[in-house]
């Protein structure tokens, strides 16, 4: 029997219209087949995937979406700290020095002059400097963590407090008196916008998960403020509902839900969700509430109650407060960090010209270190993380 073979184009076109046909028989979403003479099953409709908003245009992102410190475990040093010394550098800001001291022996090792009234201590964006807030001196004294030496001061006006936006692109300082937040170069400190406020003594702030916008608090006039990182304006305000409130130190949550905000008047911390930026509730933790630390697994928060010589611990998960340590001889913990191994909470004693070191297990006082005057917004470095944003050291 004779074969005849079909030209190339022909064989080529068949097989397209095989294969066209095949396809036919069969959905697209991969419904399965339905029998010829009957009703097939119905297409499920595509639903629409909720658009989810971008973080911080260049913020690294988190290591876990559900624990915004899940870079500060115990001893996790980032290559640009991991060969610094550790030592702690407390701001006396009746005496216009810095004391250093080494956390092996707990003595002051070092005493470093710097500007009229140094707040705070914060390391840069990218960890490789330490800034001394000089308030009155209207200046930024930069202290290099590998040897422990001051360089020049920067001009910068009213320096109460330091941060830097999650993506390291601005500076923000916390102008208390001038009544401002101002953006500047991280690096220069020159101005780039000065967003003047309503309220009393800007001081503290932390950032949402996403670093879209942060929470400051305004001390002299009970207030709260949200503002848009990267627009860099307020876009929220409001009044604690409590008289003569003083809000003093913000934190986030590790699952970034909700902030805290303590209040040295109402004798505990505010509790708010900051998306929704709703009324806040207050949760009595001491005399005198004034800072906010977390543990080095994300499990607690050590407050530090300046009015009555104790420190509160509050469990995330439990939603409470767990544990409540005294200090044996009293005194007034205030601002400071928790060392890299999370071993020990350090703490200044404001009104006591000292510094603290607590066990973080037992809440043992290990060590009662005499400074300068004044001691305020103590640094622990280096600490684990991979950028900073700001204050006495807040670490993603």
């Amino acid at each position: 029997m004779k074969t005849t073979r079909l030209p190339r184009k022909a064989t080529v076109l068949l097989a397209g219209l095989v294969l066209a046909a095949l396809a036919g028989c069969g959905s697209a979403d991969k419904a399965p087949a339905e029998a010829l003479g009957t009703k097939g099953p119905a297409r499920q409709p595509v639903k629409a995937v909720p658009a989810v908003p971008p973080g911080l245009a260049g913020m690294p992102p988190l290591l876990d979406p559900h624990d915004v410190y899940a870079a500060d475990r115990p001893n996790k040093l980032s290559p640009a700290v991991k060969d610094f010394p550790s030592r702690i550098y407390v701001p006396n800001t009746n005496s216009n020095t810095v004391s250093v001291i080494d956390p092996a022996t707990y003595k002051v090792i070092d005493t470093i002059p710097v500007g009229v009234q140094p707040q705070h201590v914060v390391p840069s964006w990218d960890m490789k400097t330490l800034w001394v807030n000089n308030n009155r001196g209207h200046t930024l004294t930069p202290i290099n963590p590998a040897t422990g030496e001051a360089g020049k001061p920067v001009e910068v006006h009213d320096p109460y407090n330091l941060y830097f936006t999650p993506n390291g692109k601005y500076a923000v300082v916390m102008a208390s008196m001038d009544r401002e937040l101002v953006f500047r170069d991280p690096h220069t400190m020159d101005r780039v916008k000065t967003v003047p406020v309503t309220c009393f003594g800007v001081n503290h702030a932390d950032f949402s998960a996403d670093g879209r916008y942060f929470i400051v608090s305004c001390e002299f006039s009970g207030e709260l403020l949200k503002v848009d990182t990267e627009k860099m304006e307020v876009i929220g305000q409001q009044k604690l509902p409590f008289e003569g409130a003083m809000p003093q130190d913000v934190k986030i949550s590790p699952d970034g839900k909700t902030f805290y905000v303590a209040d040295m008047m109402a004798h505990g911390m505010w509790v708010l969700s900051g998306d929704k930026f709703d009324v806040p509730k207050l949760l009595p933790t001491g005399k005198g509430c004034h800072g906010l630390y977390v543990s080095r697994d994300s499990r607690e928060m050590y407050v530090s109650n300046r009015g009555e010589g104790s420190i509160s611990v509050f469990d995330f998960k439990e939603n409470r407060l767990t544990k409540k340590w005294q200090l044996p001889d009293g005194g007034s913990p205030d601002m400071g960090g928790v060392s890299a191994d999370g071993k020990v909470l350090w703490l200044s004693g404001r009104y006591n010209s000292e510094v603290y070191a607590i066990d973080t297990v037992t809440g043992r006082q290990l060590a009662r270190i005499p400074v300068g005057g004044g001691p305020h917004g103590l640094a622990v470095y280096p600490q684990p993380g991979r950028y900073s944003l700001g204050h006495t050291g807040i670490f993603r």
